[in-house]
């Protein structure tokens, strides 16, 4: 099981033990800690930084580089898929991102997600309507479940909370 939370941590020490705390029991090659890193688009920020995956990261240490909270969300994503679990638990995962790197993050987290289960909590519609099955809680309980247009049709808080949303866009 990989979790990821909207409130990541943001551990002091280099790119490469950022990643590989996600897994702390395995010792992980390059190549796995690099996988991880492509998969969640924080190679990117690795390019840029002028140690590389040894960077320490951090402004705790003279040689430390802080990263801006979209860049620490990409490291906190790869610590997930660094896992390669069978169930991703996603809580808000791109609230620190920028929407075309949040459309970015969620191309390919379909794709990185094919045959396994991911359980994606959002109040962000436009990060829910990609789900297979879409859960709507109230008061603790469930009241509506379906896909993005099974919920639309049925005209209930689903529709009215996304038309909401969708009005503020127009």
């Amino acid at each position: 099981m990989g979790v990821i939370f909207q409130d990541f941590m943001r551990y002091e020490m280099t790119v490469r033990e950022n990643i590989g705390v996600g897994q702390v029991e395995i010792s992980h090659s390059d190549a796995d800690i690099a996988l991880a890193a492509q998969k969640s688009l924080a190679a990117e920020v690795v390019k840029g930084l002028p140690g590389g995956y040894d960077q320490m990261l951090g402004r705790r240490f003279v040689t430390g580089l802080d990263l801006s909270g979209g860049e620490w969300q990409r490291i906190a994503l790869a610590r997930a898929y660094l896992r390669d679990a069978q169930l991703l638990i996603l809580d808000e995962p791109t609230a620190a991102l920028d929407a075309k790197s949040e459309l970015e993050v969620f191309q390919r987290f379909a794709e990185l997600t094919a045959g396994k289960m991911a359980l994606l909590i959002s109040h962000r519609f436009s990060t829910v309507r990609m789900a297979d099955r879409i859960v709507v809680l109230a008061g603790g309980r469930l009241i509506e479940e379906g896909t993005h247009q099974q919920l639309i049709a049925l005209g209930g808080q689903y529709a009215e909370m996304f038309e909401m949303q969708a009005a503020s866009y127009r």
